[in-house]
């Protein structure tokens, strides 16, 4: 009994100097493991009379007991202190300045499509969608593109096989659109169209807009009307438009439109190339072919349409000089249109 006090005595003063959990357990090895001291003594009590064995028992589970009352209360003891060092630790003292945050900037493509979309809702066209992957019918055939125009070919089309490829322009989503919908109708296709082209001026991949209007007594002067208010509002200019015959398979009579250069204002400067003039979009009325195949009687209606690349709206608009420089990801580049 003797040696079981000192065992006792030993184990609440290593128990109460241990300083974290670690040393607790080796202690509670030490006392009460498979090779503890305790744990010698129960392998002796077949050495006593039986008669002594219960009561000897007794006292050695007894003095167990205390030493694993002992070892839990020191270990929440422990606990409770690796919590408080933490919360000091990480303890926020909130009269500090606070730590500011990269704010991201909306891309200025982003920025054209919000105020294209801002415009022609105003004037109460419609926005539809169409698949990236196209049929050759919905991309060439059906807008009155001939077997062998040049933009068919292999070099400036991106083709699958199968009659399928990368849209190369907007004007497919007008077909379906006519499928669909019967006159009159206005409507507004954007997103992005694909060409094997890469340099300051042609990306592969670049966005574009094509809006289509079909009914019984559109005209030519309709579509200027339009583009002179769209152009007057999108660069918050009053800057002249001149209209240039031109030829696109689709429409007829067809026109380039181009607007007196924004950074000189028409007297000449490197951007416009000395020429005053700046070209904007391509445009016209829609060719009685492409109203006749979508199943529009061209003799009861007629329709204008126009395609703007939006990528070259928005170098126009805030002044960049380099196409890929809008796809370069750069941050230094893109936080100038913050605001």
């Amino acid at each position: 009994m003797q040696a079981l006090e000192e065992i006792l005595k030993h184990a609440e003063f290593s128990i109460s100097q241990a300083t974290d959990l670690k040393s607790l357990d080796n202690y509670r090895v030490q006392y009460l493991g498979k090779k503890g001291q305790l744990t010698e003594y129960l392998k002796t009590l077949g050495q006593l009379p039986p008669e002594e064995r219960p009561v000897a028992g007794q006292k050695i589970n007894v003095v167990k007991e205390k030493i694993q009352a002992l070892i839990e209360e020191r270990n929440t003891v422990l606990i409770n202190k690796l919590i408080e060092d933490q919360l000091v630790s990480e303890a926020i003292d909130v009269t500090l300045p606070g730590r500011l945050l990269n704010v991201g900037s909306i891309h200025p493509i982003t920025k054209t499509f919000n105020e294209l979309k801002h415009i022609f809702s105003k004037m109460g066209f419609v926005f539809m969608e169409g698949p990236e992957i196209e049929e050759d019918y919905y991309n060439f055939t059906a807008l009155n593109v001939p077997p062998l125009h040049p933009a068919r070919a292999m070099q400036d089309t991106f083709y699958f096989g199968d009659g399928l490829l990368l849209r190369s322009q907007m004007s497919p989503v007008q077909i379906h659109a006519m499928k669909k919908m019967t006159p009159p109708l206005r409507m507004v296709a954007m997103g992005r169209v694909y060409r094997r082209d890469f340099d300051l001026t042609h990306t592969p991949m670049f966005h574009q807009m094509e809006c289509l209007v079909v009914d019984d007594s559109v005209t030519f002067a309709d579509l200027k009307g339009l583009l002179k208010q769209f152009l007057h509002e999108f660069f918050e200019t009053d800057a002249p438009i001149r209209f240039r015959p031109s030829y696109f398979p689709f429409t007829e009579p067809s026109a380039e439109v181009d607007m007196a250069c924004l950074n000189c204002g028409g007297k000449g400067c490197r951007i416009c190339k000395n020429g005053g003039w700046l070209e904007v979009l391509g445009c016209g009325m829609v060719h009685p072919n492409v109203l006749n195949d979508v199943g529009i009687d061209s003799e009861k209606y007629r329709g204008f349409a126009f395609g703007v690349g939006i990528d070259r709206l928005t170098l126009l608009k805030y002044g960049i000089s380099d196409l890929r420089s809008l796809f370069e990801n750069d941050l230094r580049f893109l936080k100038q249109f913050s605001s």
